[in-house]
């Protein structure tokens, strides 16, 4: 009788803490049926117009402390003729030296390389910023994009064109199952972009002579899409 009394007394609980709650657990939801995967894409070809380009200067020393010197004064007044150019942001890139040795192992020097980073949207003064430096430094490569902001630019103009391709699809399975309908269950919206790097451009800003003469820069242009995957449901 004790565990009776114990179990009426548990199972009145859960009825309390049952009605407390308002309402039992829900049920599982019910599998769907006749679902479909599409995906949808549009595309447009979007003029490059961003610059990214990094020049270096490398030297080898016996000394490490000269070494050094010699770079951050190389790679500071770098900088200073960037900071006068207007249109263009630069910032120190990578700065690293390691020792050199000879065949028997032995210490015979250092050699050190440190970076600068330059970015623009004016293309005509970032070439006549590179073709100042190259005087002391390098040029490693030029990279060309579509900038953040027209990016989004774009994107938000093709998000209508990606939808409506999705519905054409979702048209097109609806028609080919035979369903009176569909009902849309899921649909994601998102972006990729491919930057293609124009190789004649950065061959010509390589092959450009030392001293100060600007190189031949050409942008390109890149694919921007935006793609529309979802799921619907088939109406029977």
């Amino acid at each position: 009788m004790i565990h009776v009394r114990q179990f009426a007394l548990f199972a009145a609980s859960v009825l309390l803490a049952a009605s407390a709650g308002g309402a039992w657990p829900a049920e599982p939801a019910m599998p769907r049926y006749n679902a479909v995967g599409l995906q949808a894409e549009v595309q447009r070809e979007v003029q490059n117009d961003r610059l990214d380009a990094t020049l270096y200067v490398e030297l080898t020393d016996t000394d490490p402390a000269a070494l050094a010197d010699t770079l951050n004064k190389r790679i500071g007044e770098a900088m200073r003729l960037a900071k006068e150019a207007q249109g263009v942001q630069a910032r120190s890139g990578g700065n690293r030296t390691f020792p050199v040795y000879a065949r028997n192992n032995v210490l015979e020097g250092w050699r050190g390389r440190a970076e600068i980073r330059i970015e623009s949207r004016d293309f005509e003064a970032a070439s006549r910023l590179i073709g100042r430096l190259q005087a002391s430094l390098q040029l490693a490569g030029v990279s060309f994009s579509v900038s953040p902001e027209s990016r989004r630019a774009v994107e938000n103009q093709l998000i209508a064109g990606a939808i409506a391709a999705f519905k054409a699809r979702a048209e097109i399975a609806k028609t080919a199952l035979g369903g009176r309908g569909y009902r849309l269950v899921r649909l994601n919206v998102g972006h990729a972009q491919h930057v293609p790097v124009p190789r004649l451009a950065m061959a010509r800003a390589a092959a450009a002579p030392q001293g100060g003469t600007p190189p031949s820069l050409e942008a390109g242009f890149s694919q921007v899409r935006v793609t529309a995957d979802g799921t619907i449901e088939i109406l029977d």
